[in-house]
């Protein structure tokens, strides 16, 4: 029975220290690609935009909180709304924990020019309830995807003047310090987002003031 028992202990202990070697591992992964997207500058950059009720936002407004940010434009044909439909499924999966912090979803449109307040309201109405849009002047919304350095550029206009605005296809993630932790493209599911964005919070140490 002794034997048995140094056997079980012995055995624990190198499961303890293997756990321990593996939380480490991701743990240092986790800070080698913050440092990187840190280094890009992603998202360091401040924006002046407004949301759907005229309330002026900046991005110091979302300090404290998880931010999810999508660019795009509500005309866009099929792109935007899976990737929206997408977004809104990760937040249903996060919000089943109730011990998770909130996630603030936001919309900033690439296409000011059609996307004022009210079309936005109207267009993510469909997708998730908390789902907040930003818009703004054509320069101000140039300087909000520079900052996150989003590539935008409109394309020609058809006889109705109609047309397709091109641009970067990644939702970023904010964390409370209002830095980028990561970022997701298309081919990331909505269980992989969730995932990632709740690893990030178990591993999320705040800057120190």
């Amino acid at each position: 029975r002794r034997r048995l028992a140094v056997t079980a202990a012995v055995s624990g202990a190198v499961t303890a220290g293997w756990l321990y070697l593996r939380h480490q591992k991701e743990r240092q992964r986790r800070q080698r690609h913050l440092r990187q997207l840190r280094q890009l500058a992603l998202g360091q950059g401040d924006f002046q935009l407004c949301d759907t009720s005229g309330t002026s936002r900046s991005k110091a407004d979302f300090l404290g909180t998880w931010v999810l940010l999508y660019f795009g434009f509500t005309h866009c044909p099929d792109v935007c709304p899976e990737e929206l439909q997408k977004l809104g499924r990760a937040l249903e999966l996060l919000e089943r924990d109730p011990a998770l912090p909130p996630v603030q979803p936001l919309f900033v449109t690439v296409d000011p020019e059609r996307d004022d307040a009210a079309a936005l309201a109207r267009y993510l109405r469909d997708f998730h309830p908390r789902f907040l849009g930003l818009t703004g002047s054509p320069e101000r919304v140039r300087e909000a995807a520079a900052a996150f350095r989003v590539y935008m550029s409109a394309g020609p206009r058809d006889a109705d003047g109609d047309y397709v605005v091109d641009h970067s296809v990644l939702t970023f993630l904010l964390d409370p310090d209002g830095l980028c932790r990561d970022c997701y493209g298309r081919s990331r599911t909505a269980e992989e987002v969730a995932r990632s964005v709740r690893g990030h919070m178990d591993t999320y140490e705040p800057l120190a003031p």
